[in-house]
């Protein structure tokens, strides 16, 4: 995957079929679904792949418990089957994850028991195992830190956990390898018509400046919580679709939740779901919910909401983090659809939808990463009507995405994190074996190397010191202070791999620590 070679592709006036406007988890799953159909398919990114808010979830691929609980068993439904499909299509990404929900009274034992029951009978043949209900003992053998007072017991049930950000990137890898193309730092300007139809797409390379044009047959608008922004490009009227909710979420030291299982709280005073889960090594204590009209590319977790994280982990955990326990802080934007004047987003419906204007624009939105590629399915559905295309089925039920063959036997000295490149790393380690200094670890806090700086531009499509701290690995948000340190050595070796001069490693490095403070909470 090279941004070079993108930028050429884009060159030819032959129309592609489908164009998918955004890099996160909607945009590269219809990208990758267009592609997998034989469809020639280009995405163009405004800034860097799952830059939004598909770098900042809970990192959870989930039927969503409490979706169960408002009574959508549709959306459970979908999620628990693409959860299944998720697991066996991306195994180095995604694995199978135990959840305690800590019970403090006897009749909570029973209730969360048969929810969790109705959870696992609505897996069927995609359940990762039954849930069932655990003594106070086995409690706290699975989750050492957990408040004991008056603790009776536990329900233990599996979800899924993955890495959000190198899935997005994994699924840009797929799409290059069926042929598409997958451009960043390329924003949409506007739309080029002919009798109200929209044939060309008109972007701009970051890089250079340059404007160029892209006809196709049919556009997908997958952009999150600036969807309506696109869609004003096609009618300046367009009634708003998306009313955005921010979730926040803190990360602190392994220490704080040692053991082999998450915490999950069913209900907290704002009425959503906390987890506190282990990631990378470290924990992800999250998440509020929101409502904001600030949209924002870096948006930040409120003093307020940091504050409700904190408290309601001391409420669960003996081990209570504090302000300085937190290694990093950040926020998301979800983007859900309208359904009325209802200001309690933690109510809204997390159903995809799709909209096609009147010169067929076909907006994607709503959903979340879980159920990515049924979203991108139904999207190419529609894109492919509108666009007058060869009908062709859905090839991604079973299609295993990037790097999905893990390699085996493989060396007992390659660090653990990168399980998540799968057959990648087979060649990350030739490379550092080829080059002892790019076997050299980067912080002593965080496991990275610099083999995966070289990787990520050669590889990945990195073209800043943001993108490799944040998305190609997770410095960023695992040790904000750690990437800081992190960023010098980084821009050192991104430098030389794209040709850059001294000013721009040092104005990358100003501009990462700046942004990198704002995860800083002192």
């Amino acid at each position: 995957m090279n941004r070079d070679e993108s930028l050429r592709a884009l060159d030819s006036r032959d129309p592609w079929d489908v164009l998918v406007i955004g890099g996160g988890a909607s945009g590269l799953g219809a990208a990758v679904d267009a592609a997998a159909r034989g469809y020639r398919t280009v995405l163009l990114e405004q800034h860097d792949f799952a830059k939004g808010t598909s770098s900042r979830s809970t990192k959870l691929i989930h039927g969503g418990v409490r979706y169960l609980k408002q009574g959508n068993l549709s959306l459970v439904l979908e999620s628990l089957r693409e959860r299944g499909r998720l697991l066996r299509n991306a195994p180095h990404l995604v694995s199978r994850l135990p959840f305690i929900v800590p019970v403090h009274r006897s009749w909570e034992k029973l209730y969360y028991g048969l929810g969790l029951k109705a959870y696992d009978g609505l897996s069927g043949r995609w359940s990762l195992g039954p849930s069932r209900v655990i003594s106070r003992e086995e409690t706290l053998q699975h989750l050492p830190t957990v408040a004991a007072n008056e603790l009776r017991g536990g329900v233990r049930y599996f979800d899924g956990q993955f890495d959000d950000a190198r899935l997005a990137i994994c699924l840009a890898q797929t799409l290059s390898d069926l042929g598409g193309v997958a451009l960043n730092y390329a924003p949409v300007l506007r739309f080029l018509k002919d009798n109200d139809r929209i044939t060309d797409v008109v972007a701009r390379d970051a890089e250079s400046g340059n404007d160029f044009e892209v006809r196709a047959r049919s556009v997908i608008n997958a952009t999150g919580v600036f969807t309506d922004a696109v869609r004003r490009l096609d009618d300046a009227g367009a009634t708003p679709l998306i009313t955005a909710s921010r979730g926040a979420h803190i990360v602190v030291d392994r220490s704080f939740l040692p053991g082999d299982s998450a915490l999950m709280v069913p209900e907290t005073t704002d009425g959503r779901v906390l987890f506190a889960i282990p990631w990378h090594e470290h924990v992800v204590i999250g998440t509020t919910d929101s409502a904001t009209d600030e949209l924002s590319n870096e948006p930040h977790p409120f003093a307020t909401e940091i504050e409700f994280l904190i408290e309601n982990a001391a409420r669960y955990l003996t081990k209570a983090p504090g302000v300085r326990d937190i290694r990093s802080a950040f926020a998301g934007l979800r983007p859900l659809v309208r359904a009325s004047t209802d200001r309690r987003t933690s109510k809204l419906a997390r159903d995809h939808t799709i909209v096609v204007s009147r010169s067929g624009l076909v907006t994607l939105t709503g959903g979340k990463w879980t159920t990515y590629r049924q979203m991108g399915e139904d999207a190419v559905n529609r894109a492919a009507e509108v666009g007058g295309l060869e009908r062709r089925a859905s090839a991604t039920n079973e299609m295993l995405l990037h790097g999905a063959r893990l390699v085996a036997g493989s060396k007992e000295s390659a660090p653990t994190h990168w399980r998540g490149y799968g057959t990648d790393a087979e060649q990350l380690g030739q490379w550092a074996d080829a080059d002892p200094s790019l076997a050299a670890q980067l912080h002593p806090r965080l496991p990275y190397r610099a083999v995966e700086i070289v990787w990520a531009a050669r590889r990945e499509m990195a073209r800043t010191v943001e993108d490799v701290l944040a998305r190609r690995t997770r410095a960023l948000f695992l040790d904000a202070r750690a990437a800081i340190d992190m960023a010098p050595k980084v821009a050192s070796i991104l430098g030389s791999e794209l040709g850059r001069d001294a000013n721009w490693e040092r104005e990358q490095i100003a501009a990462f620590t700046t942004l990198a403070h704002g995860y800083c909470l002192e």
